[in-house]
């Protein structure tokens, strides 16, 4: 479904894996090569280390994150080690809704790193980032 956003750019909906480890940048080399993943977005900490890239293999998206406390093999409701990122035209309305339905906010809807975004937990544990792309 593509709706347009205010300043009339297209937004696709879709929903994409976000991915907490523990060596993010190693994670995003390997991804690149045994994937073949581009790098569509990128967000460093202060230090200038990796905490946030979006990849792109074809034209699926996915999202990788610092989180020293990540491992594979363990998640728990302060660090999940996936949570999901719904970007649609209208984060506000959705995300209304969820939280209308049942979900708990973690944070509300604002703006930052060029998105408007909020996150929420799903009844059944699941972390989603609603949001849209500022550009």
């Amino acid at each position: 479904m593509n709706t347009d956003t205010p300043d009339s750019t297209p937004i696709r909906t879709s929903i994409a894996p976000w991915l907490s480890v523990s060596q993010a940048t190693q994670a995003l080399h390997f991804y690149q090569a045994a994937f073949g993943a581009n790098e569509s977005y990128r967000l460093e900490d202060e230090t200038g280390k990796l905490a946030v890239a979006q990849l792109t293999i074809a034209e699926a998206n996915f999202w990788l994150q610092e989180d020293h406390a990540a491992s594979p093999n363990s998640s728990s409701e302060d660090h999940p080690s996936v949570h999901l990122i719904l970007t649609v035209a209208d984060p506000d309305a959705l995300f209304a809704q969820a939280i209308s339905a049942g979900a708990t906010e973690v944070y509300a809807i604002t703006e930052e790193h060029g998105w408007r975004i909020g996150r929420l937990i799903d009844p059944f544990g699941y972390h989603w980032e609603i949001g849209r792309p500022l550009h």
